[in-house]
């Protein structure tokens, strides 16, 4: 009899957790997800002007980690009439994309993470039977999810309208052809605002005559990023011995490399230096001689094997390219030695932001991404997995090089006067110039100005990278991007509440 007892428990147990998961089910299929399902069934009675009857929501996400709507569904004349709706408008254009008609007359993801997640944001427009829906939700999400959903980003919509807003100032005083940034957690790599100079409106994209100005130069072009590379060879000259923090060498002004000549900024001698003045003061023969002093194949391996240079990161944007770096994998001793300090091969921004960010999170290389977790149409929640930070610098190396770009920071930039009195800052300036692709060789009159920075210093929180495609007015990126870089900054700390640390 008591054998017979236990069983009956048994099977009342598993069919009353049947009862709950049914239950669940259908208060999420009725409630939470009523408005979508009311819609596919007014589908197969009413003709609509629009096909998209349907689509997931993109969130952006806020720092207390609430989620608020960046791309949704918005109606139009009729409930049955949608069109994808951007509540912020030109908030993170290039980075979400949008939603056009394809040639068949179906609408998909254009651009951004519209196009890159678009098998997840799309639905079918047809009406399934309704116990198909509840039982296959029940087995799916038992399985894992389905593949539509909502996506969930890592942009934070208050750092990202800090950042355009940064952008547009620039462009008022320095009228460059374009300007973008990047702020990042360099330990996760979760993008925390990515923006582009000009943008447009998402809600109107349609009224842009140039439409060069949807794609995204941040994944989508290469450039030669300047002395901002230098902090990445001191890491490899110090991470391999080659040199250390102490190490000096005779700074001639010029040198001859290959029969062509390389020059400090100024083309003025320093006399025998030590390494932090390669870094505070950006010295291109002090870069040199690092790469030199490695020798071509130890160079070779940190740019291509350890920072990737050559590689794509993985980033979750359509059209990513990778590096040009064919200097690296020559027998001229010219090319390493240009290469040390940024010029003769070029990087999207992102895959410099990957880069220099293992100085800030103790020597590892990350997966820069804008998306963390789909939520599926079963209510299942997945955190995405970007794989494990790779180990490319010895701690100490990394410590080190962070040692060496505080001082720069605190020290060398406007003479130190934009030091931060209670929060260690580390960065670093560029100055590149452009190669002409009509002639050869580079313009004389048009610079890319870049300025890279982390904070607080020796536990990073934020890494910020800032660039500029032939600004107008000043010659250096310490006095185009010094002022805006200690402005945003500023802004994070407060608005995070970043305690100080020194």
């Amino acid at each position: 009899m008591q054998r017979y007892i236990g069983r009956i428990r048994v099977l009342t147990g598993v069919c009353v957790l049947v009862s709950l998961i049914i239950i669940g089910r259908l208060y999420y299929l009725q409630v939470m997800r009523g408005d979508s399902y009311a819609r596919r069934a007014d589908a197969q009675f009413v003709s609509t002007q629009d096909p998209l009857l349907d689509r997931g929501t993109i969130y952006f996400t806020d720092k207390d980690g609430n989620q608020i709507t960046a791309a949704t569904l918005n109606s139009v004349a009729s409930s049955t009439d949608h069109q994808r709706y951007y509540p912020g408008g030109s908030l993170a254009a290039q980075e979400l994309g949008f939603v056009a008609y394809n040639n068949d007359n179906t609408q998909k993801g254009r651009y951004g993470l519209e196009k890159y997640y678009d098998q997840v944001l799309s639905r079918t427009d047809s009406y399934s039977n309704f116990f198909v829906e509840l039982f296959g939700g029940i087995k799916t999400a038992a399985l894992g999810g389905e593949a539509s959903g909502d996506i969930v980003t890592t942009i934070e919509p208050s750092v990202q309208s800090e950042l355009e807003r940064t952008l547009v100032d620039y462009d008022a005083s320095w009228h460059p052809d374009l300007a973008g940034g990047i702020v990042m957690d360099p330990k996760t790599g979760e993008i925390v605002a990515m923006a582009v100079s000009p943008t447009f409106d998402l809600n109107s994209f349609n009224t842009q005559s140039d439409p060069l100005i949807y794609a995204n130069p941040m994944v989508q072009n290469v450039y030669e990023m300047g002395s901002i590379i230098k902090p990445l060879t001191m890491a490899a000259g110090i991470d391999s011995g080659a040199v250390t923090e102490n190490t000096t060498y005779n700074d001639t002004g010029c040198l001859t490399v290959d029969t062509k000549k390389i020059c400090n900024y100024d083309f003025k001698a320093r006399g025998v230096i030590p390494m932090q003045q390669v870094l505070s003061q950006s010295l291109n023969v002090g870069a040199s001689f690092i790469a030199t002093t490695m020798g071509q194949s130890t160079m070779r391996d940190y740019f291509l094997n350890h920072y990737k240079m050559n590689e794509e990161t993985g980033v979750d944007l359509p059209g990513e390219i990778h590096g040009l770096v064919a200097p690296l994998q020559a027998a001229q001793q010219v090319g390493y030695d240009t290469a040390s300090f940024g010029q003769g091969i070029a990087m999207t921004p992102v895959e410099t932001m990957r880069a220099l960010a293992v100085l800030a999170n103790g020597g590892y290389l990350v997966t820069p991404h804008l998306v963390k977790a789909i939520t599926y149409d079963t209510g299942v929640t997945r955190d995405l997995s970007w794989g494990d930070p790779v180990p490319v610098l010895k701690p100490d190396t990394a410590t080190t090089v962070t040692r060496m770009l505080t001082t720069v920071a605190d020290v060398a930039l406007a003479n130190g006067k934009d030091k931060i009195e209670h929060h260690s800052v580390a960065a670093k300036t560029g100055t590149a110039q452009i190669a002409n692709p009509a002639g050869g060789g580079y313009y004389t009159d048009r610079y890319l100005h870049s300025f890279f920075g982390y904070f607080p210093s020796y536990d990073a929180r934020f890494a910020v990278f800032l660039f500029a495609v032939n600004p107008k007015g000043a010659p250096y990126a310490s006095e185009t991007w010094g002022p805006p870089f200690h402005a945003l900054v500023q802004f994070l700390i407060n608005y995070y509440n970043i305690p100080p640390d020194r």
